[in-house]
């Protein structure tokens, strides 16, 4: 596992839940992370009352499509010509999407306590990436839903607004 806790360069940032999500089990939702090159380590950390989440149990590792419908993690890197989508999903799967621009063009380790659930992962940066968007999709045991992001641009949820990437990539 990447401990990166005495990284002068990790940065920590907290994602804030849509105006128009219903209230949520989770209290708060952070993100460290820390360039490394083309890679970027990411530990998304949830708190609140995880009985009342419904978490994707584990599954075969690797690529699947639709991990959005469900409680996962998301990173969005804008580069010199569109952005990536990176879906991470506490069952072990995941996915990435090319985008030219929004939703055109498209071509870690689990560790889970009562209160708390961590995802890390170590993704590689497209060439050019500038830009990142980091957000999450928390479905509760009640089947609400709650999108959170480092910023909500428009009335609805939308990861994909070119103004939800708001982080320069160091």
């Amino acid at each position: 596992m990447f401990e990166p806790t005495d990284s002068p360069t990790m940065l920590e940032v907290r994602l804030k839940p849509h105006p128009a999500s219903p209230e949520s089990p989770i209290d708060s939702l952070t993100v460290l992370f820390e360039r490394d090159g083309l890679a970027l380590w990411l530990r998304f950390i949830a708190e609140g009352q995880m009985p009342e989440v419904v978490w994707p149990g584990p599954a075969e590792p690797g690529r699947a499509d639709d991990l959005w419908r469900h409680s996962c993690f998301e990173a969005f890197v804008q580069t010199d010509d569109g952005y990536v989508e990176y879906n991470l999903s506490p069952s072990g799967q995941w996915a990435t999407y090319r985008f030219d621009s929004p939703r055109q063009g498209m071509p870690g380790e689990l560790d889970l306590a009562w209160d708390m659930l961590a995802l890390e992962t170590r993704i590689e940066l497209p060439n050019g990436a500038t830009r990142l968007g980091l957000s999450a999709v928390i479905e509760a045991i009640d089947g609400s839903f709650s999108y959170w992001a480092l910023a909500h641009p428009s009335d609805k949820p939308d990861f994909h607004h070119p103004d939800s990437f708001v982080l320069d990539l160091p």
